[in-house]
């Protein structure tokens, strides 16, 4: 059995402050980290022996905890919503032993939360401790119901105003979720929240660091590549320390094999729909700009999907800069192999292609690549463009999407969990798309000839010099223009020239 001390986090935070807001994606261990804080108030000495805790908490102390999750279950109305509710604070009274008063307001959610806090105060003597985890899934699972979804908003809303007038009753306050709502839709009122999802120092709050993998899990390396562990699951960051999905690492360490272990856990459908209704660009997944309002605006009516990509863990921060003061702007990428090669896979059926379809084509095109047959990539993808129902197109307005095609014919690469790079740039422009694969580099130029003359591709990689960047590797480079038709709906230009150096 394995332990990654957290208590270090949850002794700070009780130190600093007392009510505070934290967002992590999924299964990131938000869970787990409010049990912790719950035993700690508890005072359950006994689960803290050798962590940071054991010696450093006053242990002659009990709190009265009152702990409420949202994430069991599917809830698909208010009525619904306030039962749940209801019986999570029966229970909370019962755990605490708290006789029920005469004029419980039994029907009222916010003034049977408020009555509770009061009473685990006046009863205990101490200042009640608030835990509430995924407080905002009643909402995201109804997020393509708008109706519904606002209705599970204000139940929501009504019952976290609750606890800015019950402060003097209330010792520590903790709420985790997955999406950060707006102040004003959500929280309104409570104005004390701390938010702790881009703070630095808390970064590492959630999941597990290289640290903890080569110390902590050290038994568990022998027989898996390092490396490959750290491309496949590391990199999910909060302006810190970099972390892995404990999720993964755990099933990987069991099962000895690299999967999508996280990824599989739920099929990411509304995101799909909303970036293939938004006609993305799928290739500038790996290098989105966005400033620090638009990742934490998030709303039942006005959903960012750079907003939704950040907060579910589909994209994280690679770099940030204050290009003038007070105004934080972030650089947004995919956290690790994982996410890019299973998102990018989710994406095609998204983009009219069956799940049979796309998995021939993959497979074809990992046997062209390791055969090193550049040539056969044309006749793949025309037969893959031509395999596309003319009905769907008839139905879906993303063909005429400029980036459409190049999309697919991108996503496809990254679903394979290659060496990818995008944008790559040279002292004389930008390569569309590199490849590293095999010990050789595809340099990858991208046009649609309704917009560019014809044959341009191939000449714009030789005319820019785009191989120099990649001469000293001594490798062999292909250079590839690939050109669309919106008209033909197909490739209808495809060029290889190989440079020896």
């Amino acid at each position: 059995c394995y332990y990654v001390d957290k208590t270090p986090y949850a002794l700070r935070l009780i130190r600093e402050g007392g009510h505070y807001f934290l967002s992590r994606p999924r299964r990131f261990g938000k869970s787990l980290f409010l049990d912790t804080l719950k035993e700690l108030f508890e005072g359950n000495r006994e689960l803290f022996q050798g962590l940071a805790a054991e010696t450093q908490w006053d242990w002659t102390k009990k709190y009265p905890v009152i702990r409420i999750s949202l994430g069991d279950g599917v809830l698909q109305s208010r009525a619904e919503l306030e039962q749940r509710i209801q019986a999570i604070l029966r229970t909370n009274r019962e755990t605490l032993g708290l006789p029920r008063p005469a004029d419980w307001p039994e029907v009222d959610t916010a003034g049977n939360l408020s009555h509770l806090i009061a009473q685990a105060h006046r009863s205990t003597g101490q200042r009640a401790v608030v835990l509430i985890d995924e407080y905002d899934k009643p909402i995201l699972d109804n997020i393509t119901d708008a109706p519904t979804a606002t209705a599970m908003r204000e139940g929501l809303k009504n019952l976290y105003s609750v606890l800015k007038g019950a402060d003097e009753h209330l010792k520590f306050v903790f709420l985790t979720g997955v999406s950060k709502f707006s102040k004003v839709s959500l929280f309104s009122g409570l104005n004390n929240l701390q938010d702790l999802t881009l703070m630095p120092e808390y970064s590492a709050i959630c999941g597990y660091t290289d640290e903890d993998v080569d110390t902590v899990f050290a038994p568990e390396l022998p027989g898996l590549d390092r490396e490959e562990v750290r491309r496949w699951y590391n990199g999910y960051n909060w302006l810190g320390t970099s972390v892995y999905n404990p999720f993964d690492l755990l099933l990987l360490f069991r099962n000895r094999k690299f999967k999508p272990y996280w990824f599989e856990t739920g099929t990411p459908t509304f995101l799909i729909q909303l970036l293939a209704e938004r006609q993305f660009f799928t290739p500038n997944l790996s290098q989105v700009v966005a400033h620090e309002k638009l990742l934490s605006t998030f709303d039942v009516d006005h959903i960012p999907a750079e907003a939704l990509l950040f907060q579910t863990g589909y994209l994280t921060i690679h770099d940030s800069r204050e290009p003038l003061l007070g105004n934080w702007v972030y650089t947004l990428g995919y956290p690790n192999r994982e996410v890019e090669s299973s998102l990018n896979m989710a994406l095609l059926t998204g983009y009219g292609l069956s799940e049979q379809h796309a998995l021939g084509t993959r497979l074809a095109l990992i046997e062209l690549l390791q055969t090193r047959n550049l040539a056969g990539l044309e006749p793949l993808f025309h037969a893959l463009f031509a395999g596309i129902p003319n009905d769907w197109y008839r139905k879906n307005q993303l063909a005429q999407f400029e980036g459409y095609y190049a999309s697919i014919f991108y996503s496809y690469f990254a679903a394979l969990g290659l060496d990818i790079r995008l944008e790559d740039t040279t002292n004389h422009g930008r390569i569309d798309m590199a490849v590293l694969f095999n010990n050789e580099v595809l340099l990858f130029e991208f046009k649609v000839v309704e917009l560019t003359p014809q044959g341009k591709a191939l000449q714009q990689i030789k005319d820019k010099g785009y191989a120099d960047k990649y001469r000293a590797r001594g490798e062999p480079i292909h250079l590839i223009g690939v050109e669309f038709s919106k008209d033909s709906r197909n490739v209808v230009g495809f060029e290889v020239e190989t440079v020896h150096v």
